[in-house]
């Protein structure tokens, strides 16, 4: 207890140091930089090299570290003291010593709160094939890191389980390894749960309290087990920045904490101790930078935590569907009549499945929100609506035509029209007469290589990243390829393309398209495609010829599982 006391009274003097240098300046240094997810992979068979993806959400399913091209500004920081007064200058020594000391002082209490708390996780992992989605990929082994929290549960980072066939936990000191399972996951938060129901595990363990979000300069001592050796490590650093940040596991934007404390493949999922409690999760870092990283805060892990203690699964961070820009120019905000003052942003697209999308209109101005962050911080208001729970409403003053006007907008989860990533799930499809249809997916694209934006069809790449749903539900469903017989000669070359009708009628999903195909009510089938292509088929003939090339490529079932009503087998969907 004493060395706690001391700790916080060392943080009291620390803050009053930063107070008496707030009048310092800050300048950028834009560096080109990639973020990289920190579990360590190992091939069963193979060292596994470093692949490169270079657009937001691309992720190498076979890669030893996944990377995303980012564009970030490093602040240098320096403190002002008047050499003139020595009191003060004696003053800010006192305390500067005491703010060293505090910091060795946390790094052993993080080491004696971490051994009996802080976990090895190991991973198999088997990712599916979106060409062929009846069938998976090789597994991989990976290693990560997690921790024991309340309840007697195990909170990690969900790109250490993802797509998980089987995973292992081991204790500080202890040679044996438990089976786990995964509770709950949230892929956009990057978090997950497990539990272990050893009771030999959980003797002698002890769970971590979840903190605050640091102030700048607060230190933090990174915990885990990192590649390059077997036992725990524990790095320390300071908190040098708190604002929104891309996430490379799920391609999402929301609250991060930067570091310059070490953090390694294999760190994720580790706590970042400050004091006696867990200021935040480690989960990427900046590979060409040099010990820059990032770890997930409170408020993100606890709107996870609640989520799935109300619910019993992840429920998912709200949005409120809108795509914003800056109002900055001084031409911009004339035209939008806004006074001298005033501060917003301007409102460029709604999504139509959204709240939003029935009370606010295109080239508002949105003035406020509801909710503030901490004092003199500023932050963007995606993250004060993420924090939100799912059917929270939330205040919105917007300037109309001139005209100041407050709303009420629910807000919820909202799903992309092409979704960015699809772990821990197989993918959907559907075959009939040697054409595979499949929803389109970004994991789908990205099986085009590393520079999957630039090989991949060019109309598919811009619809998956710009277009929105006008319904919930809907999928863009494709003709993946042609599953070459008799049946389809000459349709080779429609691969790849959209599927918009069946018979005349518009496609909601690939779902709807199963149901239109298996109506079976007129003689021949009609597709109609992108770029106004036709396919027809006789129905009887492709029925018959379904069977014989499932057989002939031996291809288990015509319909993926998820297209199977409950009341139905999957010998109910054979085709003959």
């Amino acid at each position: 207890m004493l060395k706690i006391r001391s700790t916080a009274a060392a943080r009291a003097a620390a803050r009053q140091l930063r107070a008496s240098a707030s009048r310092s300046s800050n300048t950028g240094t834009p560096v080109s930089a990639y973020f990289q997810l920190n579990n360590s992979i190992h091939p069963p068979f193979a060292s596994g090299a470093s692949h490169f993806i270079t657009r937001t959400g691309a992720r190498d399913f076979l890669s030893s570290s996944i990377r995303l091209f980012s564009t970030c500004s490093i602040a240098n920081s320096s403190a002002s003291v008047d050499n003139a007064d020595a009191d003060s200058e004696a003053d800010a020594a006192a305390a500067y010593l005491t703010m060293r000391n505090a910091a060795m002082d946390d790094a052993f209490h993080a080491i004696e709160l971490a051994l009996d708390s802080v976990v090895k996780i190991f991973t198999v992992a088997s990712s599916p094939s979106y060409f062929l989605p009846w069938q998976n990929k090789s597994q991989r082994e990976s290693m990560g890191s997690g921790f024991v929290i309340s309840g007697r549960r195990i909170l990690t980072n969900a790109h250490v389980v993802a797509d998980h066939t089987f995973v292992l936990v081991r204790k500080h000191g202890s040679p044996a390894k438990y089976r786990a399972h995964v509770q709950a996951v949230g892929h956009e938060c990057d978090l997950a749960i497990l539990m272990v129901e050893s009771e030999e595990f959980w003797e002698g363990v002890n769970c971590l309290e979840l903190g605050d979000v640091p102030f700048l300069q607060e230190s933090v001592a990174v915990v885990g087990y990192p590649q390059g050796g077997d036992n725990i490590s524990v790095t320390k650093g300071v908190v040098s920045r708190v604002e929104p940040t891309q996430y490379v596991h799920g391609a999402t934007q929301l609250l991060a904490i930067q570091i310059d404390a070490a953090i390694n493949p294999g760190n994720s999922g580790g706590p970042a101790i400050m004091g006696d409690k867990v200021a935040g999760v480690a989960f990427q870092n900046l590979s060409n930078a040099e010990n820059i990283g990032y770890i997930i805060p409170v408020p993100v892990i606890k709107r996870f935590i609640e989520g799935v203690e109300e619910t019993g699964d992840y429920v998912g961070f709200c949005s409120m569907g809108l795509s914003c820009q800056a109002t900055e120019n001084a031409q911009l905000r004339d035209h939008f009549k806004m006074r001298p003052g005033l501060t917003g942003v301007l409102v460029n697209r709604i999504n139509p499945i959204s709240d939003a999308y029935r009370v606010l209109k295109k080239d508002d101005i949105i003035l406020s929100f509801d909710v503030s962050f901490r004092n003199r911080e500023r932050i963007t208001f995606d993250h004060l609506v993420s924090m939100k729970k799912p059917d929270d409403t939330a205040k919105v003053k917007v300037l109309r035509d001139g005209e100041e006007y407050e709303f009420t907008v629910a807000l919820r989860p909202l799903q992309p029209l092409v979704p960015v990533h699809q772990f821990d799930q197989l993918p959907s499809y559907f075959i009939f007469a040697g054409l595979v249809f499949v929803p389109l997916t970004q994991p789908y694209l990205h099986e085009y290589g590393e520079d999957w934006y630039n090989t991949s069809p060019r109309r598919l790449c811009e619809r998956a990243l710009k277009e929105l749903p006008q319904k919930d539900g809907q999928q863009l469903v494709i003709l993946s390829q042609v599953l070459v017989d008799d049946i389809n000669t000459g349709y080779e070359r429609l691969a790849e393309f959209q599927v918009k009708k069946v018979n005349g009628v518009e496609v909601d999903n690939l779902k709807h398209l199963r149901q239109l195909v298996e109506d079976g009510s007129s003689e021949n089938i009609r597709f109609d495609l992108d770029d106004e292509r036709v396919i027809v088929l006789n129905y009887e003939k492709a029925r018959i010829a379904t069977s014989r090339i499932l057989n002939r490529h031996r291809i288990p079932s015509a319909t993926s599982a998820d297209l199977i009503d409950d009341h139905q087998t999957v010998s109910d969907i054979q085709l003959p």
